[in-house]
């Protein structure tokens, strides 16, 4: 086979009048990095865009605390290197990790939820101007230099996008599964049909999509107003054969929680937002335990 490619290529290359002759050579290509162990950690679901500016932050937060309110011990990682949101949503901002003796970051806790970012080791202005392997780097030490202790859920906030920064983490985390999150304009959509691939291409299974923005709710008429589009996830979701988690509003009091440090289902837990971010928890949990035991290997009885 790799004569017949060697012979075809020169066969074109020499039709050409560009070389007088060629040389064809072909590499191997290095093996995928192996899967980083996350000893006591049960489950690790990404929560991705593949565009900024959805919410997919604020989703994760909420996701993570719906999960608590389960009763699950959860941890969050903020990934999103250059745009690190965490420690102002889970008003941990200007607070820095220790370390113990083993040389390891200590979490931050907030609401019950063990949290690291690169926010907490950089100045909070600061612009990090860094090539990309300095920040496969800086993903590296997170990873790996971080005591979590037991966790029953450890929800890491992507990056948006597909880039580099999103396979290291696919190749180097067991990734128990990712949750998508989009807003139901078309532009958006597009993206995050792209993101749905991506993760197929790398064997991470998808939990879910959650449609955030999805309609405005007027407080004086109580109307709804689809600003960005109606059911635009929703059958995304259908067409793909992948689950519909469920959709969040445009409401100004998630805005105001998520900037003010104190997230909607920590300080509003009966409000509509709250229960819909809790359902979706639940969705997930549930899905994953479908996951979990479809991927289980088969059992065999000797007699």
């Amino acid at each position: 086979m790799l004569s017949n490619i060697f012979k075809n290529a020169s066969n074109i290359i020499g039709r050409r009048n560009y070389f007088s002759s060629s040389r064809l050579s072909l590499h191997r290509m290095p093996p995928p990095p192996n899967k980083l162990k996350l000893d006591g950690i049960d489950r690790i679901i990404a929560v991705s865009s593949a565009k900024g500016g959805v919410g997919k932050s604020t989703s994760a937060v909420n996701i993570a605390l719906g999960l608590s309110s389960e009763g699950k011990s959860v941890g969050i990682l903020d990934a999103d290197i250059f745009g690190p949101s965490i420690p102002l949503m889970m008003d941990l901002k200007g607070q820095r990790p220790y370390t113990n003796e083993n040389n390891l970051m200590i979490p931050l806790i907030n609401y019950g939820i063990k949290c690291m970012s690169m926010g907490f080791l950089v100045e909070d202005e600061d612009a990090l101007v860094w090539r990309g392997p300095m920040v496969m780097g800086a993903l590296e030490k997170l990873l790996k230099q971080v005591d979590w202790g037991h966790l029953d859920y450890l929800v890491i906030d992507l990056p948006p996008g597909t880039g580099d920064a999103i396979l290291t983490i696919c190749q180097r985390v067991p990734l128990s599964g990712a949750v998508i999150i989009s807003t139901p304009q078309d532009v958006a959509l597009l993206d995050a049909v792209r993101g749905v691939k991506m993760f197929g291409q790398v064997g991470v299974p998808i939990i879910g999509i959650v449609e955030n923005m999805s309609h405005f709710d007027c407080p004086h008429c109580h109307e709804k107003s689809f600003i960005f589009g109606a059911d635009g996830a929703k059958n995304t979701a259908k067409k793909m054969g992948i689950n519909y988690l469920g959709d969040v509003p445009i409401q100004l009091e998630i805005r105001e929680t998520s900037d003010s440090g104190k997230p909607i289902t920590v300080t509003k837990p009966e409000s509509s937002s709250s229960l819909i971010y809790k359902q979706i928890s639940k969705q997930i949990i549930k899905e994953l335990d479908q996951i979990t035991e479809h991927n289980k290997p088969p059992s065999i009885t000797v007699e």
